[in-house]
């Protein structure tokens, strides 16, 4: 077995995987010759697309994201190249980000005062009794439902199935969630990107708000057709957001996104996890044992048609 590592392995990675008799490559030592020998990839960059789009024998990728929006699913498919995203680290950090940019908004942190004033007051709340709505009960929206009901908040989800999930009061598919939003103080979005949910929260979703939501993404950013945010910002449809991600990353400069005192804008790192290299081998290494053992995945297998 043969893999090449395209996201640094943690400290005693090498050694765990080579004692094990797998042969490690590191970007560095490859080039395009050795592409017939590699078996499986750890992470994601031009490198590993220009692999797989010619001959070769990949079984398996590990990215080092939950999201794998940016992968040519359809080719791995084709190829019946297994994939493993890391859902589940980063939920517990994304779900800390989303409450503390709700909270910044309910009491008053943000905008930053530049004088001194007291009309923040007028909008100011506080999140128990209130109603959330998070679009997306995986890892990361059920953390985020976790975090909100301990403030006293009723949490509602949205999802492709509308199946129930942990945290939630109901769950509702993406065809009707917008019915929930309705009487929401926050809604939050966490879906995968797929075509399904490319431009979903569109003019014709924040036209129909009638409670001025505080409105957080944190999951993709094209996602949210971003003409149609700043219109629902302009007519008070939103009573603000807070965006972590963006159509286009970086966030160009000239975006009216930086200066809007009614968004708070970071610049896409709410997922960012303690000890990321070693949490990460620790879904690829059992996945690899057991793709050497048996040919199939251990945990976090991606479903390549549905795209997450």
């Amino acid at each position: 077995m043969k893999i090449l590592t395209l996201f640094a392995l943690p400290e005693g990675g090498r050694q765990t995987l080579e004692k094990a008799g797998v042969t490690v490559l590191d970007e560095a030592q490859y080039d395009p010759s050795q592409a017939g020998s590699i078996d499986a990839i750890l992470g994601w960059n031009d490198t590993g697309r220009a692999l797989i789009e010619g001959p070769n024998q990949v079984q398996f990728i590990q990215t080092m994201s939950a999201g794998v929006d940016y992968l040519p699913l359809k080719a791995l498919a084709a190829q019946h190249i297994l994939v493993a995203n890391t859902a589940g680290i980063h939920a517990v950090p994304i779900a800390e980000s989303v409450t503390g940019m709700m909270l910044a908004f309910a009491r008053g942190l943000y905008p930053l005062a530049t004088q001194w004033e007291t009309t923040a007051r007028d909008r100011m709340w506080t999140a128990a009794g209130k109603k959330a709505v998070v679009f997306g009960t995986g890892h990361i929206g059920q953390a985020i439902a976790q975090h909100l009901d301990a403030l006293g908040m009723s949490v509602n989800g949205v999802s492709r199935h509308g199946e129930p999930k942990p945290g939630f009061a109901q769950v509702a598919t993406t065809d009707n969630g917008r019915a929930l939003c309705q009487n929401a103080q926050v809604i939050v979005n966490v879906m995968p990107l797929t075509p399904a949910t490319h431009h979903y929260f569109d003019h014709s979703f924040f036209a129909h708000l009638t409670s001025q939501p505080l409105f957080i993404n944190v999951g993709r950013g094209p996602s949210v057709d971003t003409a149609a945010l700043i219109e629902a910002l302009e007519n008070h449809w939103l009573s603000g957001a807070a965006l972590d991600v963006f159509e286009q990353e970086p966030l160009p400069a000239d975006s009216s996104l930086w200066t809007r005192p009614d968004v708070l804008v970071t610049p896409h790192l709410s997922g960012t996890v303690e000890q990321l290299r070693q949490q990460v081998f620790n879904i690829f290494w059992p996945n690899l044992q057991q793709l050497m053992a048996t040919g199939t995945l251990r945990k976090n297998q991606v479903d390549l048609a549905a795209g997450y």
